[in-house]
């Protein structure tokens, strides 16, 4: 079979509705769009959330607080979840992602020194606290920010 011989499937394509082809078309004179009128118009109807002229929803409920758009946000694994892997094993964010610590990576990883270690790991992650360094460290490990 090459390009030039394939054929759509029985049904899949359908012609477009042909409107103001005279009247034997059934959708002759106006086209389905009745007389006159805001919706009979070239540009006509309403814009997106106008309820005719009633105050729009949008605009009567309260409205608090804001999104902070440069917000960054890490993914958090306890530093005694990764007593799961083998001793020297380098834990990346792969490999977390793999063994079900992390379910999203959103804006990076963060280590948090919860627990204790007893294994001697090199963990690679975009972040780390002042505690998940030191307990990796004294377990014999390498914390390594990437």
């Amino acid at each position: 079979m090459k390009l030039h011989e394939l054929k759509y499937n029985e049904g899949a394509r359908k012609d477009s509705k042909r409107l103001g082809r005279g009247q034997g078309s059934g959708q002759g004179k106006t086209a389905g769009k009745g007389h006159k009128g805001q919706l009979a118009r070239s540009g006509g109807g309403v814009s997106l959330g106008f309820e005719g002229g009633q105050t729009p929803i949008f605009r009567r409920i309260p409205k608090r607080g804001f999104t902070n758009f440069t917000r960054v946000e890490y993914a958090i694994v306890n530093v005694e979840a990764l007593n799961r892997f083998e001793d020297g094993v380098e834990v990346t964010p792969t490999l977390l992602f793999e063994a079900g610590l992390v379910k999203k990576e959103l804006d990076g990883i963060k280590i948090l020194g919860v627990g204790t270690l007893e294994k001697k790991l090199t963990v690679k992650a975009n972040k780390f606290s002042k505690s998940a360094v030191a307990l990796i460290e004294q377990a014999g490990g390498k914390a390594e920010v990437i």
